[in-house]
């Protein structure tokens, strides 16, 4: 089982959604991540090139970029955005204009 860590980046982009989604991230982060979160599935796979983080979750219209510490067992969710149309947002500014 491994132990899910969110860093302060991914507080404040949590921060930005409203309750109900928030639930649904958290929801899907404690069922996908949990157990495995290394093996790839339809919605959990590796990010190629891995520029915030190694791998992402996919949650409906909800991108949850993470990082997993094997050694220790510790999932880092690094980023939470929304990918509505093929551009991933975080708390509405397109990803890279940071």
């Amino acid at each position: 089982m491994y132990t899910i860590e969110i860093t302060p980046t991914g507080r404040e982009d949590m921060r930005y959604f409203r309750k109900y989604e928030q639930n649904i991230i958290i929801e899907a982060i404690e069922t996908q991540l949990t157990y495995q979160p290394t093996v790839e599935t339809t919605n959990r796979f590796r990010r190629n090139p891995p520029e915030i983080a190694d791998w992402e979750l996919r949650v409906g219209d909800f991108r949850v970029l993470y990082n997993v510490e094997e050694s220790v067992q510790i999932v880092s969710v690094e980023r939470v955005g929304e990918k509505p149309n093929n551009e991933l947002y975080f708390r509405e500014k397109k990803a890279g204009r940071q």
